[in-house]
C-alpha cells in the first residue's frame, strides 16, 4: 500500500465561488472536488471552469488531492469541461452518473492527452450503475475511485432519506463489493443536514464499518468528524503493531497469539493495512 492516499474527507467546493476556493486552501480535508456541476448555475459554468483550472495550476492547495468534477456526459458543457480539466492536470477528474464500462472507456479515450497522474473517478448514482458496478470498476486502470452519489440514487429509487439508510444499503453494498473486487478505492455519499452533527457522525461510523475509505462532504464543518471517523483509532494502531510484533517473534513456531487471540496471515495483512493508513495520515 505504498501508493495509498487517505480519502477520509472529500469536500465538494463550488468553483463559481471565489471565496470558497480561497478558503479551501486552509481546510484540513484529504481531498477537494472543485465542482462544475450541481453547485454551479448554467450561466456561471464557463467562469467556474476557468476558476477550477486556475486553482489546480496554482499549486496553492498543499498535499490535498485536488480533483475537478465536470458536468455529465449528456450535457452541453461536458466536452469543454473535460478538455479544460485534462489540460489543467488535476489529480483526478470526477465524472457524474457513470453507468457502464463503455462510458468509462469513452472517458479514458477522451483523457488521452491528460497527464499520466490525472486519474478518473467515476460517480455511481443510479440503479443501473449499481448492477454494472463491477464492470465499471474494472473497465480501466485509469479509473481509481468510485464515488457514491447517494442523493441521486435515492431519487431514482423513490426512496426516503432515513437514519440507517436501509433503502440504500443494497446499492451501497453492491458498489463496495465491486470496488474491493477491482482493487479500487470507494468513498461514501454526502450527508445533507449540515446542522445534524450526531446524524452525520452516525453515518460516518456506518460507512467506516461497511468498509468505505471515506466520505464526500458538502460543508467544511463536516471535515473534522469524517477525518476522525475514517482514521484508525489509537487502539487499532496499537493492536496492529502488537500483531506484527507477535508474528515476527513467532515466525516458524506454527502458532502465534496476540492478547490471547490466534494470529493468522489475514490478521497480519489487516494490521499492515491499518499501519499504512495511519502512516499516510500522519504524513499529511
Amino acid at each position: 500500500m505504498s501508493d495509498f492516499r487517505p480519502r477520509r474527507s472529500v469536500l465538494y467546493m463550488p468553483s463559481s465561488n471565489e471565496r470558497a476556493l480561497e478558503k479551501a486552501k486552509s481546510i484540513p480535508c484529504d481531498a477537494l472536488i472543485l465542482d462544475l456541476e450541481d453547485a454551479v448555475a448554467p450561466a456561471a459554468k464557463a467562469d467556474a471552469r476557468a476558476a477550477a483550472c486556475a486553482a489546480v495550476r496554482s499549486g496553492a492547495y498543499g498535499r490535498r488531492e485536488l480533483t475537478i468534477r465536470v458536468n455529465g456526459m449528456d450535457t452541453e458543457w461536458h466536452d469543454d469541461d473535460l478538455a479544460a480539466a485534462c489540460a489543467a492536470g488535476p489529480d483526478a477528474i470526477v465524472v457524474p452518473k457513470v453507468n457502464s464500462a463503455a462510458e468509462v472507456r469513452t472517458l479514458v479515450a477522451a483523457m488521452a492527452d491528460a497527464p499520466e497522474h490525472t486519474k478518473l473517478w467515476a460517480m455511481v448514482e443510479t440503479p443501473v450503475a449499481m448492477f454494472n458496478a463491477l464492470d465499471i470498476a474494472t473497465a480501466s486502470e485509469r479509473l481509481t475511485v468510485l464515488v457514491m452519489g447517494t442523493n441521486d440514487l435515492a431519487k431514482e429509487l423513490y426512496a426516503e432519506h432515513v437514519p440507517g439508510r436501509q433503502p440504500l444499503l443494497t446499492g451501497l453494498s453492491l458498489a463496495l463489493l465491486a470496488a474491493r473486487a477491482a482493487g479500487k478505492a470507494i468513498v461514501d455519499g454526502v450527508y445533507n443536514n449540515v446542522k445534524d452533527a450526531d446524524g452525520f457522525l452516525a453515518e460516518c461510523t456506518q460507512g467506516r464499518e461497511m468498509g468505505f475509505d471515506g466520505k464526500t462532504l458538502i460543508h467544511p464543518g463536516q471535515v473534522e468528524g469524517a477525518n476522525a471517523a475514517f482514521a484508525p483509532s489509537e487502539q487499532a494502531v496499537e493492536d496492529a503493531r502488537g500483531i506484527l510484533a507477535a508474528w515476527q517473534e513467532g515466525a516458524g513456531s506454527g502458532v502465534v497469539t496476540y492478547n490471547g487471540r490466534m494470529v493468522e496471515n489475514l490478521h497480519v495483512e489487516s494490521a499492515e493495512r491499518i499501519l499504512s493508513i495511519h502512516e499516510a495520515i500522519t504524513a499529511l
